[in-house]
């Protein structure tokens, strides 16, 4: 709490109409200090300092990338079924960066670093 107590006082005040000085003037109760820090919305100045870009991001932030990345997967295997033999196949899609998740895989294209083939594609879908 020390190390962001201006973005608690701040949030304090915004959320609960309270000030943190009340808490040094024995006005407020550590208990109910606690309480209102523990429960403070997602969007507070506390939470964000806390927790970073990762408190911006909720469920349904997470599962929106997740639709972004199935869907460009689906269009880059089309991409890749439907292509003419001998041109070059398309770049596999980048995932949507996500916070707090480390660039694990650096490599351009597929997890086992070859793209896909005709067959192999035709095999997938029949």
């Amino acid at each position: 709490m020390e190390e962001h107590a201006e973005a608690l006082e701040a949030d304090l005040l915004r959320y609960y109409g309270v000030d943190l000085l009340d808490w040094h003037r024995q006005a407020l109760s550590s208990r109910r200090l606690a309480v209102l820090v523990r429960h403070l919305p997602p969007d507070s100045a506390f939470v964000r300092a806390r927790e970073g870009e990762a408190a911006e991001w909720g469920l349904t932030d997470h599962l929106l990338a997740a639709v972004v990345d199935h869907l460009a997967i689906a269009n880059w295997m089309f991409a890749s079924a439907n292509r003419d033999e001998y041109a070059d196949p398309p770049e596999a899609p980048v995932p949507v960066p996500r916070p707090g998740a480390e660039a694990a895989d650096t490599s351009d294209g597929p997890p086992d670093g070859h793209a896909p083939t005709g067959a192999e594609l035709a095999r997938f879908f029949g």
